[in-house]
């Protein structure tokens, strides 16, 4: 089996940035819903899958794990005025119906868990179906890290294709690249010579979890900590390579103490841990885990949805979503594709 799995949210997003070009909140909100859809068409097609899965926002467990995380999201929108105030809540409302036509109207699964994020419900999915092949839709560096022989990151964006051989462009050339030391991913020009770093999103995941993460509002383990030790001085390089060993150069780095700005000591391995916990994507407590597995057996759309392609045609109605309706054939076949597939023998025996 192969399935794609859409960050919904990461997607709905994207097609609200570029709808904005539109005249009025109507045309916008219609703009969005026809590009989503049409992103979702364009990669399920492209990739030939045989179910969709829409993996959606809870409120996320981190929140109470760590109280900084993503606080700073919350201070951007208090800095709507009211007319913006008042769009932002057309659009997820907009979104609600739309999520909320595809878990009852289609055969695609939609998944939501209370308590954790779609990250989440995309890694627990990929680690309840080893066996199968997955394709995970989204333009957030943070998926990297899943990326596994039977796991690819497609971002919609620049349409780059993310491997474990490396990065590849729409027609499938292989794309020069370099982890920034702030762990993201550069990408550069076509290069069928280049060679990808051996685990490099590995390396990108622990530099990550040792940066932390500004978007989120997650603190560094190291600041100041360089890429590259000298003679006096371990490095992350150096610590990343010694990660299996746990031998000097690790515990070097993982050892060392220091001060923030309101002189309180920190060590370091503490503090690469707590990021570890919110940052790598299996590594979510074990409570967390079950409410996440719970929830996917639970909504995995097991279900065989009627005239598919007729609720199709209606949804686009009530929006005018005239140009969208045009491709109701290709749309309506993978809304139609129920699923088919197996949970592994972890969950089936919850």
């Amino acid at each position: 089996m192969k399935y794609l799995l859409i960050d919904s949210t990461n997607m709905f997003f994207r097609a609200r940035h570029q709808a904005h070009r539109a005249s009025d909140t109507w045309t916008k909100l219609g703009f969005a819903i026809h590009l989503t859809l049409m992103s979702a068409n364009k990669v399920a097609r492209q990739f030939g899958v045989d179910h969709v899965v829409f993996a959606l926002e809870g409120r996320s467990w981190r929140k109470d794990f760590y109280k900084p995380y993503k606080a700073n999201r919350a201070e951007a929108r208090q800095a709507f005025n009211e007319q913006e105030a008042e769009e932002d809540r057309l659009f997820w409302e907009t979104y609600d119906e739309l999520t909320k036509y595809l878990s009852t109207k289609t055969n695609c699964s939609v998944i939501r868990c209370a308590t954790a994020e779609a990250d989440d419900v995309i890694a627990r999915w990929i680690a309840l179906h080893p066996q199968d092949e997955h394709v995970i839709v989204s333009s957030d560096s943070d998926f990297v890290q899943l990326v596994a022989p039977n796991v690819k990151l497609y971002n919609g964006i620049n349409d780059y294709l993310f491997t474990v051989d490396g990065v590849q462009d729409a027609k499938g050339k292989a794309l020069s690249f370099s982890v920034e030391s702030n762990s993201k991913i550069k990408v550069g020009k076509a290069d069928p010579n280049f060679e990808a770093p051996a685990d490099y999103h590995k390396w990108a995941l622990f530099l990550k979890c040792m940066r932390g993460d500004p978007g989120d509002n997650v603190f560094s383990a190291y600041p100041g900590a360089p890429v590259k030790g000298s003679k006096n001085r371990v490095g992350l390089m150096e610590a990343f390579d010694d990660r299996n060993r746990r031998g000097y150069n690790w515990n070097n780095l993982m050892l060392q103490r220091w001060t923030d700005h309101e002189n309180q000591e920190h060590k370091v391995l503490d503090d690469y841990e707590r990021n570890c916990e919110l940052i790598d994507l299996t590594a979510q407590p074990d409570a967390v885990k079950l409410a996440v597995d719970t929830a996917i057996r639970e909504q995995i759309s097991h279900r065989d949805v009627g005239m598919v392609g007729a609720h199709f045609l209606k949804f686009c109605g009530k929006y005018e979503l005239t140009k969208l309706s045009d491709h109701a054939d290709t749309i309506g076949r993978w809304l139609n594709q129920t699923y088919t597939g197996a949970l592994n023998e972890q969950l089936a025996e919850l």
